[in-house]
């Protein structure tokens, strides 16, 4: 029993005194306890944002008693314009958008969002039904009807790979970088570099240039995967477009990487460091799935985030068919991030371990 008591003491003193053990067992775990915890807290109250072109006549007569029911479940924005309102609804920032022909109710949807999609689609169900039951004079005069505002060709695989590719890219970018400079400073290759006829910024010219090429075969592979019959990916007539912003969005990644590496004393630390900035980045960036039902607090999170202005540039090339001048924007933050982090990397690069 004394053995097993001091072999049982010693065992948990090295796994209190091992950081790495400690941050994976506990630290890592428990921030997604709190990303998730916050992104579906209200997950099943969330208000669904849908505009009503014209007048829905089906709206108007929901019966009082279950008026406050229906305003908790829907945010409906008024507009007459459903060209307008078919763009916003394409471009995500709609769930659906409503109009009312007769007795024909059509649901205006995104296969971007198909879980937005289908919360409007069972309110409105509801209401139709109650509408109808109350109508007793009148059975089933009222329909519904869903309508996708894309090309009725286009799959779910449409707006999962621009997602994926983009933490894709972002990992391979922030992963290289980081573990480079940690792994050539502890074999002392940063120190011969410093000392050899080579200028710093080949050094650096040539991790940007491999990153960029693997975020390029990293791009080819991915459409040509998903371009497979067995998938069925279409893009869009200026997916090119792609190519620019992945380029932009490598320099900002490359940067969190340089930054990690510039810090980190160990491959492991670099490691452990930068996943706990990458994948906590896609869950907040809507790599993996929309945040519009999310705390207001994680959206402003997200605002702040790099990989979040990638996803949404890539989908709206790729998928949306929207022109090149939309990612315009969103290059320009990626630029800024590139350079803010790659001037605070330089500030603390160490070429020798302290």
């Amino acid at each position: 029993m004394n053995g097993l008591a001091s072999l049982s003491r010693a065992m948990f003193l090295g796994f209190v005194r091992d950081r790495a053990a400690l941050f994976f067992t506990i630290i890592f775990p428990l921030m997604f306890l709190v990303l998730f915890g916050g992104i579906f807290r209200n997950q099943s109250t969330a208000r669904v944002k849908v505009l009503e072109v014209g007048t829905v006549a089906v709206l108007d007569q929901v019966p009082a008693a279950d008026r406050s029911e229906l305003d908790n479940a829907l945010s409906v924005t008024e507009t007459n314009d459903l060209e307008g309102a078919l763009r916003k609804v394409r471009d995500g920032d709609y769930a659906a958008a409503i109009e009312q022909r007769g007795g024909q109710l059509t649901v205006h949807y995104s296969a971007a969002d198909a879980v937005r999609a289908a919360t409007v689609q069972g309110i409105l169900s509801s209401v139709v039904q109650q509408v109808n039951l109350a109508d007793l004079g009148r059975p089933g005069r009222y329909a519904i009807q869903a309508d996708q505002v894309e090309d009725k060709s286009l799959k779910t695989i449409q707006f999962v790979t621009p997602g994926l590719l983009g933490w894709s890219i972002a990992s391979s970018a922030t992963f290289g970088s980081a573990l480079t400079l940690v792994t050539w400073r502890s074999k002392k290759i940063l120190r011969r570099l410093r000392l050899a006829p080579i200028r710093t910024s080949a050094v650096v010219g040539a991790r940007v240039a491999v990153s960029v090429v693997l975020a390029l075969a990293v791009t080819v592979i991915f459409i040509a995967v998903a371009s497979l019959p067995y998938f069925g990916l279409k893009l869009s007539a200026y997916w090119w477009m792609s190519v620019p912003l992945e380029i932009t969005a490598t320099l900002a990644f490359l940067g969190i990487g340089m930054l990690i590496g510039s810090r980190a004393r160990t491959p492991e630390a670099a490691t452990a460091i930068a996943n706990f900035v990458v994948l906590p980045m896609a869950f907040l960036s809507g790599a993996f799935f929309p945040l519009d039902n999310a705390p207001r607090w994680l959206r402003i999170i997200s605002d702040l985030l790099p990989l979040k202005y990638f996803v949404d540039g890539m989908k709206d090339v790729m998928v949306r068919g929207q022109g090149p001048a939309s990612v315009l924007p969103a290059m320009a933050i990626l630029v800024a991030f590139a350079a803010v982090l790659t001037a605070v990397a330089t500030r603390t690069f160490r070429w020798e371990d302290a």
